[in-house]
């Protein structure tokens, strides 16, 4: 069995603990500074294979200790991003496969200077976006000999809405503010660009519905980079209900509160429910020449909270856990492929969703 550490018990990283122990081919270790809060606790009873073990995520001699002690592989962060280069250099250290969620494009930039010359595999940026939302636009871009024009669009949103900020809590409050708040980066015109986030505007209409879409940071992953000089426009946008751009403009930009983020986050956790009952949208669209032919390829899905093995997640959860679920088992059978930095424009699509994993986004 595949030893895993799992570090940070919330909503992400319980379900992917989970997800890995449930197939019996992992040995998945849980740790979290508060091990005995009640939803771990549930989480241990329901998945009794889980290791709870209690580990500071900010103490680096304990988790090399914990790493140690019990003869880890891999560890997966499920952290917020500021704690992840610590978690990466201590993989570093430890020789062991690294796997996180962050969005965070300067936390990417110290993993991969880490990843360098590592003889284990180094996995950034997993999860929906950026994660998923790569491996898809990059297998739409393979259909093209020249390429124009790739919009990746996510949007994790309430199924129903009460609020004048038409939006609830869905994931991580620091990630939320973190890619409202940080500059996005784009390809303009073949040459990389940063863009303003909140702005660039955009009206999307799924299944006769309407939305609105926007410029945030860290969901368009390393695809920028990748397809440097082959694509002409490239961007990456948040999908949500129209007129929640404006309300958060004013929020961030007019009361300056990207610069008081600390206050920002005790305003929408005290004013902005938390819930269970979401959807997550995926639009990816590419437009490019095919036999010198100008033609357009989308993606468009759906996805929707579900029951497994008698406990509710939500789809912003499903959708996270199950592709960095997927990442890791396809990285850990194949060590000889996988090492150093691994781009998730390195797996195709049909892997990803044939993985056993992967079948939540079939």
């Amino acid at each position: 069995m595949h030893r895993v550490l799992v570090i940070g018990a919330g909503k992400i990283g319980s379900l992917i603990a989970a997800l890995l122990s449930n197939t019996k081919d992992y040995h998945v270790f849980l740790g979290d500074i508060h091990i005995d809060a009640p939803h771990i606790q549930r989480l241990s009873i329901q998945n009794p294979t889980i290791h709870l073990t209690n580990v500071n995520a900010q103490n680096k001699e304990e988790i090399i200790d914990c790493i140690q002690k019990n003869t880890i592989q891999t560890i997966i962060s499920s952290l917020p991003y500021y704690c992840n280069t610590l978690i990466a250099e201590i993989a570093k250290e430890c020789e062991v496969n690294y796997f996180d969620l962050t969005e965070d494009t300067k936390t990417t930039e110290a993993v991969t200077e880490l990843s360098r010359d590592a003889t284990t595999a180094f996995v950034p940026q997993c999860g929906l976006a950026p994660g998923f939302i790569s491996v898809v636009a990059n297998d739409l871009m393979q259909h093209f000999p020249s390429l124009d024009t790739v919009k990746m669009r996510v949007g994790a949103l309430p199924i129903n809405i009460s609020n004048a900020l038409q939006y609830t809590l869905t994931w991580s409050t620091d990630g939320l503010i973190n890619e409202y708040g940080n500059l996005c980066q784009g390809v303009e015109k073949g040459k990389e660009i940063n863009l303003l986030p909140l702005d660039d505007l955009e009206e999307i209409k799924i299944d006769g519905l309407t939305y609105e879409a926007f410029n945030t940071s860290g969901g368009i992953g390393s695809l920028a980079n990748t397809y440097m000089g082959r694509v002409k426009q490239l961007t990456y946008k948040t999908i949500r209900y129209p007129g929640h751009c404006a309300k958060m403009r004013f929020l961030m930009k007019d009361l300056n509160l990207n610069e008081d983020r600390a206050t920002l986050k005790r305003i929408l956790e005290s004013s902005i429910p938390k819930t269970g009952q979401d959807v997550v949208l995926v639009y990816v669209s590419v437009t490019g020449e095919r036999d010198s032919i100008f033609i357009e390829e989308n993606y468009v899905k759906k996805f929707y909270p579900k029951m497994i093995n008698g406990t509710s997640w939500s789809a912003i959860q499903l959708t996270t856990a199950s592709e960095i679920c997927a990442s890791v088992d396809l990285v850990v059978h194949q060590p000889d492929k996988f090492q150093g930095l691994v781009k998730h424009e390195q797996f195709s699509l049909a892997e990803l969703i044939n993985n056993r994993f992967g079948q939540y986004y079939a």
